[in-house]
């Protein structure tokens, strides 16, 4: 359920605004989201798992937090994020 960490770098890496950023708000997004992804492809065999479940939604309001604080703060960059990975069809 969780990425594994090969995986994690190369997030960082994609969506980093300089070598070794970790923390800004499009690398969080972006690890944020694949880890939504990984959990939801969980939860569509495991239907039962409500622990799992509750999870995500605290991944997913810690996703929009996220999101709207880049929507406030720089809205080209939230456009570009959004376009990247896909959210807002």
């Amino acid at each position: 359920m969780s990425i594994s960490l090969a995986r994690k770098q190369e997030v960082i890496k994609d969506y980093a605004r300089n070598e070794g950023d970790t923390g800004s708000p499009e690398v969080q997004i972006a690890i944020l989201s694949e880890r939504i992804r990984n959990l939801t492809e969980h939860l569509t065999a495991h239907k039962k798992d409500f622990h799992s479940r509750r999870g995500l939604l605290v991944m997913v309001g810690q996703r929009r937090s996220l999101l709207d604080y880049l929507k406030r703060a720089d809205h080209a960059k939230y456009a570009q994020v959004i376009e990247r990975l896909g959210l807002r069809h």
